[in-house]
């Protein structure tokens, strides 16, 4: 393997659609799954299949399947695992220095991530979840934005925002992913670029629900509009940057994830009404719907800082409680009149 090979855990679509960026871009590229045999095929396929159907490999991207040679092999890590796993690599990472006898800064590990969630244990953001298990000394980045796996796989024109608060970190990453079709915008707010990619998950099933009850666009934008003013108080009590998320972190990405349906929560939307229930939702669109645990964790957060998000708890009541979805329509319309700015 190539010096200054970077990691990609998570063989998912994103993950894998990264990876084949990273080493399109002229990067070493290793990309990790927890499925042995999905690794295998991987390998043997050059492509995955199952995701991301037509796209090559290119030359540098290499599969591994064996965790402790990943490691070995690379200093920087990005991590592409549904949120309920991002905790459980971290401290695999963790134990793999442990067991070697390495300290992380002994190896000037750094770590990235495009996961889009809340930590399940804590209901807290990711990057508080990587501290806590890496230490304050790893340099930390987060990758988010208005992207779909299968568009960044096929080299279509993208634009992403990166969060880092460490300048030769920052560098090295937009050098590793920037190229004529990937554009990488910087700011050090990781705070709002993390939250966001969580709550536009919770957004989008809202969206769906009514697009699927034919609402029409009227309707649509206002949610749109409504959700992003929840995603700004929340993300502003726990110490955001307003301006984030009216980036592509934010708006950007709630944008894109409530009105097109490549996104998997939108479908969900759709799916509940129609009348579907939620499991046979989630069989049906076959992968991770991350706004649906998101409902319960953005919701607890919000509580815990005192902060007003209406349509979050809407969406967790139908999910969680039972509330059929007209009523939970009804409980927004029956607010009562208040500020727009308030």
């Amino acid at each position: 393997m190539p010096d200054r090979a970077i990691a990609v855990l998570g063989a998912g679509s994103w993950g894998t659609a990264l990876a084949i960026q990273l080493a399109r871009n002229g990067q070493s590229t290793v990309l990790w799954g927890n499925s042995q045999a999905q690794m295998t095929v991987l390998a043997n396929e050059r492509r995955n299949t199952q995701f991301l159907p037509g796209i090559l490999f290119p030359d540098l991207l290499y599969v591994e399947p064996d965790f402790d040679q990943v490691l070995a092999q690379v200093r920087d890590i990005l991590i592409v695992v549904p949120s309920h796993a991002f905790r459980t690599v971290l401290e695999s990472i963790v134990t793999w220095h442990q067991r070697m006898g390495i300290a992380l800064d002994g190896v000037q590990r750094r770590v990235v991530w495009a996961t889009k969630g809340l930590d399940h244990q804590s209901c807290g953001l990711l990057h508080d979840t990587a501290i806590d298990v890496l230490g304050d000394n790893v340099p930390l980045a987060v990758l988010s934005g208005p992207t779909f796996a299968g568009e960044v796989a096929a080299g279509l024109p993208t634009a992403i925002t990166l969060a880092c608060q460490e300048p030769v970190f920052t560098t090295d990453l937009v050098g590793r992913l920037h190229d004529d079709r990937f554009r990488v915008y910087t700011n050090d707010d990781l705070i709002g670029v993390g939250l966001g990619g969580a709550v536009k998950n919770v957004l989008a099933i809202a969206a769906g629900i009514a697009d699927g009850l034919n609402f029409g666009a009227n309707s649509r934008a206002a949610l749109v509009t409504r959700g992003l003013a929840e995603m700004m108080r929340l993300g502003v009590a726990l110490g955001g940057q307003r301006e984030t998320f009216m980036g592509l972190a934010g708006l950007g990405d709630l944008v894109l994830t409530c009105t097109d349906n490549q996104s998997r929560n939108r479908r969900m939307g759709l799916a509940l009404a129609a009348g579907q229930s939620l499991q046979a939702a989630q069989q049906s669109i076959g992968q991770v719907v991350e706004g649906v645990v998101a409902a319960r964790e953005v919701r607890q957060l919000a509580q815990r800082v005192n902060v007003d998000m209406p349509i979050v708890e809407q969406v967790y009541m139908v999910l969680y409680e039972g509330v059929p979805i007209k009523e939970a329509v009804s409980a927004l319309f029956s607010r009562q009149p208040r500020d727009e700015l308030a």
